[in-house]
C-alpha cells in the first residue's frame, strides 16, 4: 500500500487525492530538477520526492512556512505545543480567539499563525483581501484543536520536514512569470496554476492572458511539462484545453470537488494532465475533442485506488517517527 503524505497546511483544491494518478505519470521520466511555478501546499512534489526541485509561489506565506521547517525554525515538537497552547484559547473564548490570531497575522506574518489559520478557517479556504490580508472566517468549531488533530498536524510537521531534509529543494517567492524564465531544458515541471474558467481560491487571480503567458513561457522552455487542470463536469467544457493548450497530450480521470458546504456543490469534474510528452493513458488533444463532440467518454485512466496515510490521529509523535526511520 502506497503512503501519501499529506501537508500541514491545508488548502482547497489540494492534490492529495490525485497524487498517485500524477505519480504514476512521472515514473520512469528523466529530468534533473522538478520545477513547480505554483507550488501551494507542495503534496506533489513532497510525495514524488525528486531529489532536486525549484519550488515556487506567489503567495509569501507558503514559501516562508516551507523555509521555516527548512531551517528547522519550525519543528515537529513546537507546533505541538503552540498548537496545544493557541486551541485552548480558542476553545476558552468560544472561537473569539480566532479573530485575536488572524490579526497578530496580518501584522506580522508568523508561519505558526499562518498554520493555526489553515487549520480553523471555514472550509480550509485560502483567501487574501486586495491589502494582501488573511480574511477568512472562523470554522466555528471552538474545540477545533483537540488532541487528535494536534497529533495528526504534529505527525504532518514532522515527516514533510524530513522529506525537505532528504532533498535539495529551494523555495522560492516570486510571480510564475519570473519562475518559467528560470526553466532548464532538462527540468520537469509541474504546472498548477488557478484553473482558468472555474471558481478559484488562491492568493492572486487568473486571467485568460496570464494562462496564455504560461504557455509560452513552458513552449519556449523546451523542458517536459506536466500541467493540471479540469477538462469538464456535468454543465461544461473547458475550452481553453483545445485553444490554448491545444498541443498538449490529455489524460483524464474523475475527480469529486468538495467546494461548499450544499451537496449541490459537491460534484464530479474530469481531471486532465495537459503534457507536451507521451504518459500513460494519454490521448492526443484532436482525439478527446473527438470525443467530446461525439458523447463518447471523457476518460484515459482507469479509476485509481486512493491511499491514505495510515497513520491513526491517536498515534503518539514517537510512534509515528518509528515508522518513518529510514526515510531518504
Amino acid at each position: 500500500m502506497k503512503r501519501i503524505f499529506v501537508p500541514p497546511i491545508k488548502s482547497q483544491g489540494i492534490k492529495t487525492k490525485l497524487v498517485d494518478w500524477i505519480s504514476s505519470n512521472v515514473d520512469g521520466v528523466k529530468y534533473e530538477r522538478w520545477v513547480e511555478p505554483f507550488m501551494g501546499t507542495g503534496v506533489v512534489a513532497f510525495n514524488i520526492r525528486p531529489k532536486r526541485a525549484l519550488m515556487c509561489d506567489s503567495n509569501p506565506h507558503l514559501i516562508n512556512f516551507y523555509k521555516a521547517l527548512q531551517n528547522k525554525e519550525i519543528t515537529s515538537g513546537l507546533v505541538n505545543k503552540y498548537l496545544t497552547e493557541e486551541g485552548l484559547k480558542l476553545l476558552d473564548s468560544e472561537g473569539e480567539y480566532y479573530y485575536d490570531v488572524r490579526d497578530r497575522f496580518n501584522k506580522n506574518g508568523n508561519p505558526l499563525d499562518f498554520l493555526f489559520l489553515s487549520r480553523s478557517c471555514f472550509n480550509g479556504m485560502m483567501r487574501f483581501n486586495k491589502k494582501g490580508g488573511f480574511n477568512v472566517p472562523f470554522c466555528r468549531k471552538p474545540n477545533r484543536f483537540a488532541q487528535a488533530l494536534v497529533t495528526k498536524i504534529t505527525n504532518q510537521v514532522y515527516y514533510i520536514s524530513q522529506i525537505i531534509e532528504s532533498g535539495n529543494y529551494t523555495f522560492v517567492n516570486q510571480d510564475f512569470k519570473e519562475t518559467v524564465k528560470e526553466i532548464n531544458p532538462t527540468d520537469l515541471v509541474y504546472s498548477d496554476p488557478p484553473y482558468l474558467g472555474r471558481h478559484v481560491d488562491y492568493f492572486d487571480s487568473w486571467t485568460e492572458e496570464e494562462e496564455l503567458i504560461l504557455n509560452n513561457g513552458l513552449e519556449a522552455s523546451k523542458a517536459k511539462y506536466i500541467l493540471s487542470t479540469w477538462l469538464s463536469n456535468k454543465y461544461r467544457t473547458n475550452e481553453y484545453v483545445f485553444s490554448v493548450w491545444k498541443n498538449c497530450k490529455i489524460s483524464t480521470m474523475e475527480h469529486f470537488y468538495h467546494v461548499g458546504a450544499k451537496e449541490d456543490n459537491r460534484n464530479a469534474v474530469y481531471e486532465a494532465l495537459l503534457t507536451n510528452f507521451d504518459v500513460k493513458d494519454s490521448i492526443s488533444n484532436t482525439n478527446m475533442k473527438n470525443r467530446i463532440d461525439r458523447n463518447e467518454s471523457q476518460l484515459t485512466s482507469k479509476q485509481r485506488k486512493i491511499y491514505v496515510t495510515p497513520i491513526q490521529l491517536s498515534m503518539s509523535l514517537e510512534e509515528a517517527k518509528s515508522l518513518t526511520r529510514g526515510i531518504s
